[in-house]
């Protein structure tokens, strides 16, 4: 006999836990099934790691800034040593998660979820009834279709190398390269992004982007635009990277080949047509309250859903959306408005709101205050170049429409900004709150 619940999740990363608890609190019966280590990508194979390995390349960074400014001796990573302090944190988090879980009475299956029906999934030999499905899934490199695109690792990959390879290649130019390039140079190799845009980082503002590129260049990492690989090529224990630009070819020698080059949601696998769930332009048919169109059974949440910006904020904000909506009925749809994006570059880029390109597209009437700032003192006391800001403004309201920082404590203070938009406060708001002196946020009257 099939096992029977009143919702099943697939997947168990931050989304999967953040819709479960209230759901089972209610009396229901829950089951989270995932084919790899529950606590999903941000925990296991991303954000956090990522940001474990920040930790280290960051201090490197400040010590190398200060020398000679009251710090003396040199510094240097040990890579298998900071790897170590990052297992410390990635290591226990599936046994923790699972146990959570359990603990609140929600069943766990390993293995890969299929639909077999509308409301029937198989997991091996196991199959389960749901009255309800969210797709909680997350997602996955893109593929590139070019040949020897089986020698790329992913993310995951590299964030799990027990010793850094002498010359890395990334290809693509988002998030994902421009964070690791900033870590393995600052830990001895030799990186080269090959970008097929013509900049880094499309989704920031243009301008933050060109003052952040002289600390690609600081780090000898060889940033090439408009570039688009065409395959891969095993040598001996190296690879050859295929590439042209303007129609002429180049050859860049790696031993490592990193796939930075997009991400799309995990759910190939499924068969989600057998479940009745449309799929258009590789996004799932959802209505407004991140409920499939064509099988309201099922619902879906953070990279799944593509309804938000792909970040681990939103899926938790989308699982909370959809346990309220199975509890209650269909009464509460999504807010995206005010969600920040940082890159952990050193410094970091942080947006939030919409860009001056796109103000201009939608015919806004803004004002706009920006500045390269290296001489502030966020900046100099940290002996950082790299510091600055865009901020606009609409003409009328008063209220921010998007803020754009790079340099130290960016990561930070994009979140007061981020407050001011989702919550409507005008710069008045924020010029005359008292912060505390002298920190990144004091900076903030000075930016409006």
């Amino acid at each position: 006999m099939n096992k029977q619940y009143d919702l099943v999740i697939i997947g168990a990363g931050t989304a999967a836990m953040t819709a479960a608890m209230p759901v089972r609190a209610a009396g229901w019966q829950v089951a989270v099934i995932d084919y790899r280590p529950f606590g999903g990508t941000c925990a296991l194979r991303g954000c956090d790691p990522k940001k474990m390995l920040i930790g280290g390349t960051s201090a490197f960074d400040h010590a190398r800034r200060m020398r000679g400014k009251g710090l003396a001796g040199d510094a240097h990573i040990d890579w298998a040593a900071l790897m170590a302090f990052k297992r410390t944190f990635t290591d226990p988090v599936s046994i923790k998660t699972e146990h959570q879980y359990k603990n609140k009475g929600v069943d766990t299956f390993h293995g890969t979820a299929r639909f077999v029906g509308k409301n029937t999934l198989q997991i091996g030999g196991e199959l389960l009834d749901a009255k309800h499905i969210l797709i909680a899934s997350g997602a996955e490199a893109i593929k590139l279709n070019i040949p020897g695109e089986e020698y790329l690792i992913n993310n995951e990959g590299f964030l799990e190398l027990e010793s850094l390879p002498h010359r890395i290649v990334l290809v693509g130019g988002g998030y994902i390269a421009a964070e690791f390039s900033h870590i393995a140079a600052r830990a001895g190799a030799n990186v080269t992004i090959l970008q097929h845009a013509e900049r880094m980082l499309t989704e920031f503002d243009g301008d933050l982007v060109d003052w952040l590129m002289p600390s690609f260049k600081a780090l000898c990492i060889d940033v090439k635009l408009s570039t688009t690989v065409e395959k891969i090529e095993k040598i001996g224990n190296g690879y050859l990277v295929f590439s042209s630009r303007d129609g002429k070819q180049s050859i860049t020698e790696a031993d490592l080949v990193v796939h930075a080059a997009g991400r799309k949601p995990a759910f190939a696998s499924m068969d989600l047509l057998v479940g009745g769930i449309e799929i258009e332009n590789g996004r799932l048919t959802l209505n407004e309250y991140l409920q499939s169109v064509s099988n309201p059974s099922v619902y879906a949440a953070g990279d799944a859903a593509q309804m938000g910006p792909p970040l681990t904020p939103v899926s938790s904000h989308d699982a909370k959306i959809v346990a309220a909506n199975l509890l209650n009925g269909n009464q509460q749809k999504p807010d995206y408005r005010g969600v920040p994006s940082v890159a952990f570059t050193l410094p970091p880029i942080a947006a939030v709101g919409i860009t001056e390109a796109d103000a201009r597209k939608q015919g806004l009437r803004f004002k706009i205050k920006s500045q390269q700032t290296a001489t502030w003192f966020a900046a100099q006391q940290q002996a950082e170049p790299v510091n600055g800001f865009k901020v606009l403004v609409d003409e009328k309201t008063d209220q921010i429409l998007g803020a754009h920082l790079v340099g130290p404590n960016a990561d930070e203070i994009i979140n007061l900004f981020a407050l001011a938009i989702r919550h409507g406060l005008t710069t008045q708001d924020l010029k005359t709150t008292m912060f505390a002196y002298p920190t990144g946020a004091s900076d903030i009257g000075s930016m409006l």
